[in-house]
Order: structure tokens, then C-alpha cells, then sequence
């Protein structure tokens, strides 16, 4: 066990938590920390809010803020956990769900169950998620193959530009179905752009089970992935099957990524960048990686988030061009740097 890396992830859980204080008391009535601890109180040991000012701000916090702070760093945790494992089996720092185009397959998938209006009682609030699942796994079997078709060897570069050809053609059909379906056009514009506006407290709950589920299952897998990043010879010679655990993860990433997309919109780069820093910090050890780059995850998009709702209050930005903003240039500085080294 590495004991350097044991200070900087509690330093990292400690910005964790300050980002999430900051997201629950900021905005167009702030809310002290004083008061936000007394608020938290009344909710679990059921105090009673003693006058009108607490019990106003009780309201703004534990409906409006909580959840969406909750849901954002949680979304930001999951996409970062998918961009470690699609990273690592594709063995491309350049490789993410958003750069594979399961992020707009799986919005595509959500927009056309809105368009449609499709309802199916028995799936009741996971019918989104599924069909995102879906849809996002859709996306990556469609580039697997055709990248398969091009390129015979399956590099990992051509993945990745078949990925962002796919991911175009999956907002121009969401674009297009906007211009078709105006009933729905103001919410599919603002799905595509990324949001966390009006969440509810059963989205927090659907994205912890799922966010849990997926630290366990990755963590359970540290190994294999460790292996695989001195390439597939070296992870065969130890047992690993390379061909079964690649599409494990690839089926894991799409169904992270599409639960994720699906109640917030398609929010970029996250995924991208987290493992990078979580690498920088902590080394190659992915059973480090994989937890640092989950709360670095969740600080970036929570802090995104924050800005995203207070930079021009009381206009509200799309949290996924905050994201693009910092993203796009670390995405192309990563890519000639790639090119550099080679």
C-alpha cells in the first residue's frame, strides 16, 4: 500500500466536501455554513426550524440545492470512473465516453423516448436510464465495428475518430428532432447543452446506488486493469482474457454513462480530464486512480455547476459549456502532446 498517496486523497475527500458546502450556500440567497449545519440537523432529528428566515432557507437548501450540488458531483464521479476504464482498455489517454460518443448516443436514445413520449409503467422513473443504456451501448457496438471495418488491427485512434463521427451524427439527429417535435424543442435544446436545473431526490438516490455499484466493480478489477497497461501480451501471460474483460468494461461504461446523461443532459469532458489529474496525483496504480479520479470527478462538476448558475445570475448558463471551456483545450493540448511524444 502506497501510505503518499493516503494525504493526498484525504486532502482531496477535504476539497470534496468544502466544494459541496460551497454549492449548497451560494446563490441568490446565501446560506452561512453555521446555518446549513443547524438546517441539516432539523431534517435528521426533526428540531423544528425555530423562525420564518430558517425555514425559508430550509426549503431553498434541502429541495432546490442539496439534490442538484449531490446529483452534480455524483454525475461528474461516474463519468470519471467510465473515462478511467475506457482509457485503460483502449489504452488511449485520449479515449472517453464522451469521445466514444456513448454520452450522444444515449441522449439520443432519451430524446426519442421524450419525442415519442414512450411510457412503460413498469420501468416508471428507470425507463430513461435503461433506454439511455441502451442506446449508449448501441453507440459503441456501432463504432467497435465499423472502426473494425476501416482498420483491421483496431487501433485505438481510429476508435476515438470514429467515436466523435458517430457523436456528431447523434446531435444532428437530436437537433433535428428539436426542429421536428416543437413541444419538446426547449427541453431536448437544453438536454443537449447539459443541466442540472429541477433535479429531485430520487435522481441523487438512482446515481449514488449506481456511483457505488461502479467504485466496486472497477475496484474489483484494478488489477486486470494495471495489467493491461503494459499492454495485452502482458495481461494474457497473467490470466487476464483480454477480449471478454475489454467488453465487460466497455458494456459497464455505456450503462454508467448512460444512467448519467439521461437525467442531466450531455456534459463533456469530465470524463476526459479527471483520470488524467487523477493519474498526475496518485501514479498508474488504478485501485488509487480509480477513487481519486471519482472525487475529482465530482469537485469538477460541482464546481462547473456552481458557476454555471452563478457566473451571470439570475441567468443561468448550460453546464456543459463550462465543462467544453475547460475541456476543449485540454483535450487538443493533449492530443498534440500525444503526437509529440510519437
Amino acid at each position: 500500500m502506497n501510505k503518499n498517496n493516503i494525504p493526498k486523497i484525504i486532502l482531496i475527500l477535504f476539497v470534496s466536501v468544502i466544494v459541496i458546502i460551497l454549492a449548497f450556500g451560494i446563490g441568490s440567497v446565501y446560506v452561512p455554513v453555521k446555518e446549513q449545519f443547524w438546517i441539516v440537523m432539523d431534517k435528521l432529528f426533526k428540531l423544528g426550524a425555530d423562525n420564518k428566515y430558517l425555514a425559508t432557507n430550509a426549503t431553498i437548501m434541502t429541495t432546490i440545492r442539496m439534490p442538484r450540488a449531490l446529483l452534480a458531483f455524483l454525475v461528474g464521479g461516474g463519468l470519471a470512473i467510465a473515462g478511467v476504464s475506457t482509457q485503460s482498455i483502449l489504452q488511449n489517454p485520449l479515449a472517453s465516453p464522451y469521445t466514444l460518443g456513448v454520452s450522444s448516443g444515449a441522449s439520443l436514445g432519451a430524446a426519442i423516448i421524450t419525442v415519442l413520449e414512450i411510457s412503460v409503467p413498469a420501468l416508471g422513473v428507470f425507463l430513461l436510464p435503461v433506454g439511455g443504456f441502451a442506446c449508449g451501448l448501441a453507440t459503441v457496438l456501432f463504432v467497435m465495428v465499423a472502426s473494425y471495418k476501416i482498420d483491421r488491427n483496431v487501433k485505438s485512434h481510429t476508435v476515438v475518430l470514429m467515436g466523435m463521427v458517430v457523436s456528431m451524427f447523434a446531435n444532428a439527429v437530436i437537433t433535428l428532432l428539436a426542429l421536428l417535435f416543437v413541444k419538446h424543442e426547449h427541453h431536448i435544446i437544453s438536454w443537449t447543452l447539459g443541466s442540472f436545473n429541477a433535479k429531485r431526490w430520487y435522481h441523487v438516490v438512482i446515481l449514488l446506488v449506481a456511483d457505488i455499484i461502479a467504485l466496486f466493480f472497477m475496484l474489483r478489477s484494478h488489477r486486470e486493469l494495471d495489467a493491461l497497461s503494459f499492454g495485452d501480451e502482458h495481461a494474457k501471460s497473467i490470466g487476464v482474457n483480454t477480449s471478454r474483460f475489454k467488453w465487460q468494461q466497455l458494456i459497464f461504461a455505456s450503462l454508467l454513462t448512460g444512467i448519467s446523461v439521461c437525467f442531466t443532459g450531455t456534459i463533456g469532458f469530465v470524463d476526459l480530464i479527471a483520470p488524467h489529474v487523477a493519474r498526475k496525483i496518485v501514479g498508474a496504480n488504478h485501485k488509487y486512480v480509480i477513487v481519486t479520479a471519482f472525487f475529482i470527478g465530482g469537485i469538477l462538476m460541482c464546481a462547473a455547476d456552481l458557476v454555471s448558475r452563478t457566473i451571470l445570475a439570475p441567468m443561468e448558463l448550460p453546464v456543459g459549456s463550462v465543462t467544453a471551456l475547460i475541456g476543449a483545450p485540454f483535450f487538443v493540448w493533449l492530443y498534440f502532446g500525444q503526437r509529440g511524444k510519437r
